[in-house]
């Protein structure tokens, strides 16, 4: 490539990072000469979010099903902690140097908290399929969040189908079919052992939330491109509106069916596990999905809703293994023809957007491998 050539792909590289960090570096850090480029700064609070979506996404799967497999009975509460940490994101606002929400119109404010409604719909039915499925199960089954996000990004976004997506679409397809149909009433395992009207809400509820969360991720993104955010400080402003709505939902779900009581102070009755160890786990559940939708949100918005659905596909081994490992699940033939046919998927969506992102410039790319 001659400079010429060097430097018009520099040149539209650099906008896809530019002015989306919280805030401006220090004084201090400014000094430091990595630190004076904007695509570094940029790149760095990317891994930081990739950093964080690793860590609570496979952190909170596998403490919501300790939760239930140790006798928390709570659907309700299970939502709540899958937003209740939004204030922990109070202190990140305080860096920036402008006033809190000041570039929010009531127009954006009520995006945000309909996008609020849907997260605390999807947190409720993730709630409900983790609390009858095995967490192998509940990550296959969550797989057809990235058939869901393809469909969705088309028609929300523009995103351009082809066959490989069309593929993807497919063999996702065929692996939450399969792993529908195989249970029957009065099956067993070591780790599956629900029964057959149970198993299938369990489903349903799976399948529900992954519909939700990839409603939410293009959805994310038209806010984030049409909402005039000039940073990633508006992203955090944007997920304290968001959870806050969630939050809302999930406790007063949570006080509706307590009957008054005060349900969040007392331990679960079928509980097996010490108080300590009770709160313990809500305690670290709360912070571990924080990681986790902060995480998600801000690889959105510096990239595309299409990649954050391949980096949550690309977790589904992660937590297929954390459920084998820690809680002894079940992983049968027909796991392991479904966990084949995700990854074929993956990979056959990851392989489009190779050979797309090598046919296209920086201008016209639409893919995600070459965003970063």
């Amino acid at each position: 490539m001659d400079t010429s050539n060097k430097a018009v792909v520099k040149h539209a590289a650099t906008p896809i990072l530019q002015e989306r960090l919280l805030c401006p570096p220090p004084s201090l850090l400014a000094d430091v000469p990595v630190l004076k480029s904007q695509a570094v700064r940029g790149a760095l609070l990317l891994a930081a979010n990739y950093a964080a979506l690793f860590v609570g996404s496979v952190s909170s799967t596998l403490l919501s099903r300790f939760y239930f497999a140790h006798g928390g009975t709570d659907r309700w509460l299970a939502t709540l902690v899958q937003s209740a940490g939004f204030p922990a994101l109070l202190p990140l606002l305080l860096c920036a140097r402008r006033r809190p929400f000041s570039g929010f119109t009531p127009r954006l404010v009520l995006f945000c908290a309909l996008l609020g409604l849907v997260m605390g719909l999807n947190n409720l039915l993730y709630s409900c399929g983790t609390s009858y499925l095995p967490v192998s199960t509940t990550s296959l089954l969550l797989s057809m969040q990235l058939a869901f996000t393809l469909a969705l990004a088309a028609a929300l976004v523009r995103v351009p189908l082809c066959f490989t997506n069309v593929n993807a679409v497919v063999l996702l397809t065929l692996s939450s079919l399969l792993l529908a149909l195989k249970h029957r009433a009065g099956s067993s395992g070591s780790g599956d052992t629900t029964g057959g009207g149970d198993y299938m809400v369990g489903v349903a509820a799976t399948l529900g939330a992954a519909l939700l969360f990839a409603l939410y991720l293009p959805a994310a993104e038209l806010l984030y491109r049409h909402g005039k955010f000039t940073g990633f400080h508006m992203v955090v402003e944007a997920q304290v509106i968001m959870e806050a709505v969630a939050t809302t939902v999930g406790a007063v779900g949570m006080v509706v069916s307590a009957g008054g009581r005060l349900p969040w102070s007392v331990v679960d009755r079928s509980w097996d596990l010490s108080p300590a160890a009770y709160y313990a786990v809500v305690g670290a559940a709360v912070m571990s999905w924080q990681l986790c939708f902060l995480g998600t949100a801000g690889t959105v918005f510096l990239t595309t809703s299409l990649h954050g659905g391949i980096c949550m596909t690309a977790l589904l081994a992660v937590n297929v293994a954390g459920g084998v490992v820690v809680f002894g699940d079940e992983f049968g033939a027909d796991k392991a023809i479904a966990m084949v046919l995700c990854l074929w998927a993956f990979s056959s969506y990851v392989y489009g957007e190779y050979k797309k992102g090598r046919k296209t410039s920086w201008y016209e790319d639409q893919g995600v491998l070459d965003r970063v």
